[in-house]
């Protein structure tokens, strides 16, 4: 059977499962005008925001914890915790001076002390933070001469280094959270300085957030925040036409233009800055993604334009390299993407040594639509590459992405968290990266140029030239630009978060 044959039928079969939603009140809220009830696709792994991987904190981060300086909806560096810093002339010192009279959820005063421990904690081995590779490598020492002064030392300028601590640095309790065994015990009962607290977490179900009513900054229209994990996509929808949920998450590509006939919905429509790929652990030479040709095989034996028509209903756009063209910078539009060539895939393989192709394995999360880890596979098997998937829950597929076991390669995606490329760059190709088991000397050495170059026109430079020995070297397979797609009542104010994967609910409301 033709792949793009095969490939329509999954999604025909899709549209066919999503069924008929029973009429209901859709302009109503689905508790009370006191309430927000949203569909998320995936159950939130770990509360712990210093943590867990960003995909997964990025759900509820910005409303439970708050960082000294975070971005606007736009991605525009603003103050939050912090008045104001300043830097030194050599870029190696920050001193923040912090607003007072701020408080965390158990009513603890927030000082210096707390910026200090917060740091420290994220850099430290034993707490496994995946934000440690981007504070670790810089930060020298941090200095609290007042309650409201924290001087952070660098060992080396880093010209990224607020949009790391907008986007990052989560502050957590000393006093707290030091006390607790684990960071585990953390995550169970947080403690932040967000406008809303835990009120409820109902694993593998819901989490309930209230409105803490001592938030320093402007206090939330809504008293209660309602996640409902939904991972089913039909089921999702379905929640939303019957009155059930106010905000439906990650809609269904195939929903879409039924949604947007809906007089009683709002349709949006979010670039998140990320390529959709498939992660590859290039670094083990013992399986054949080892070798380059075998890498460059992978992208040439796939049309992604015909992936991105059938299974994500025309809604992405192919790519040539791993930087978004949403981001602000960085993008290089010269670089085109390999193009569906099965012959030149089958050559490659045979340059490699598998001229009859190989075995291998896929891990694929709940969450990415299913047809697309079918659609990978089928036109793998098209060139001798036999794929075997292995479908996880997301927080199961998580733990193992988040520790170098979802190898030898994994479909996944990387969010904009810092509105600068070097998140996923250094994030999946340096050498130390959370999500990365690949090396190229001269993609380090220019990762370590970033460190000392500020400035769009010059950052952007250098990630131009990342760009492209990354694409020549086959670092990863590329599938497409992701666009998120909510769904809400109209009655519903809410501005999304733009070019960005972070769900943001302080200014939502009811009219």
């Amino acid at each position: 059977m033709k792949v793009k044959r095969l490939v329509g039928m999954m999604v025909s079969a899709a549209l066919l499962a999503t069924g008929v939603a029973v009429a209901a009140d859709k302009t109503t809220p689905a508790v009370d005008k006191n309430t927000v009830v949203v569909a998320l696709d995936k159950e939130i792994q770990s509360l712990d925001a210093q943590v867990t991987a960003s995909g997964d904190s990025q759900r509820y981060a910005m409303q439970i914890y708050d960082t000294l300086y975070g971005f606007d909806a736009k991605g525009n560096v603003i103050p939050r915790m912090a008045e104001n810093y300043k830097m030194s002339p050599d870029g190696l010192t920050y001193t923040f001076t912090l607003r007072k009279g701020i408080k965390f959820h158990n009513g603890d005063p927030f000082t210096s002390e707390d910026v200090k421990y917060s740091i420290e904690r994220i850099i430290d081995p034993a707490s496994k933070s995946t934000r440690r590779v981007y504070f670790a490598p810089v930060v020298d020492s941090i200095e609290t001469p007042s309650p409201t002064t924290v001087v952070v030392k660098l060992k080396q300028p880093d010209g990224v280094f607020m949009n790391k601590v907008a986007g990052f640095l989560f502050i957590v309790p000393k006093a707290y959270t030091s006390k607790l065994p684990t960071p585990e015990a953390f995550a169970a009962a947080p403690i932040g300085t967000g406008p809303y607290k835990v009120k409820n977490n109902a694993i593998g179900r819901s989490l309930e957030l209230e409105r803490f009513e001592d938030f320093y900054g402007k206090k939330p229209a809504i008293s209660n925040l309602v996640f409902r994990y939904i991972p089913e996509p039909a089921s999702r929808v379905n929640a939303l036409l019957a009155g059930e949920v106010d905000i439906s998450a990650i809609v269904p590509l195939s929903e879409v233009a039924r949604l947007k006939k809906d007089a009683a919905l709002n349709v949006i429509s979010n670039p998140v800055s990320s390529p959709m790929h498939v992660r590859l652990y290039t670094n083990d030479p013992s399986t054949p993604i080892y070798k380059r040709e075998v890498r460059l095989a992978l992208n040439y034996a796939i049309d992604a334009n015909a992936i991105i028509k059938g299974v994500y209903h025309g809604i992405g756009a192919p790519m040539g390299t791993f930087i978004s063209k949403y981001y602000p910078y960085g993008h290089d539009p010269s670089i085109k993407p390999y193009g569906y060539n099965p012959a030149k895939a089958k050559e490659l393989l045979k340059q490699a040594g598998y001229p009859n192709g190989f075995t291998v394995k896929l891990y694929d999360a709940v969450g990415w639509p299913k047809e697309l880890a079918e659609a990978l596979v089928a036109y793998w098997g098209q060139v001798g590459i036999k794929a075997e998937i292995n479908r996880l829950d997301y927080a199961a597929w998580s733990r193992l992405n988040n520790t170098h076991k979802s190898g030898p390669m994994t479909t996944t995606q990387f969010t904009n968290a810092i509105y600068d490329p070097i998140h996923p760059i250094a994030g999946s190709f340096s050498k130390e990266g959370a999500w990365s088991d690949y090396y190229n000397p001269e993609v380090e050495a220019l990762i370590k140029e970033l460190d000392k170059t500020s400035g769009a026109e010059a950052r952007g430079a250098i990630f131009r030239k990342i760009s492209k020995l990354l694409h020549d070297d086959a670092s990863t397979v590329l599938i497409t630009e992701l666009f998120n797609v909510f769904a809400k009542k109209k009655d519903l104010n809410w501005e999304v978060q733009e070019g960005s994967g972070f769900l943001n609910f302080r200014n939502v409301s009811w009219r």
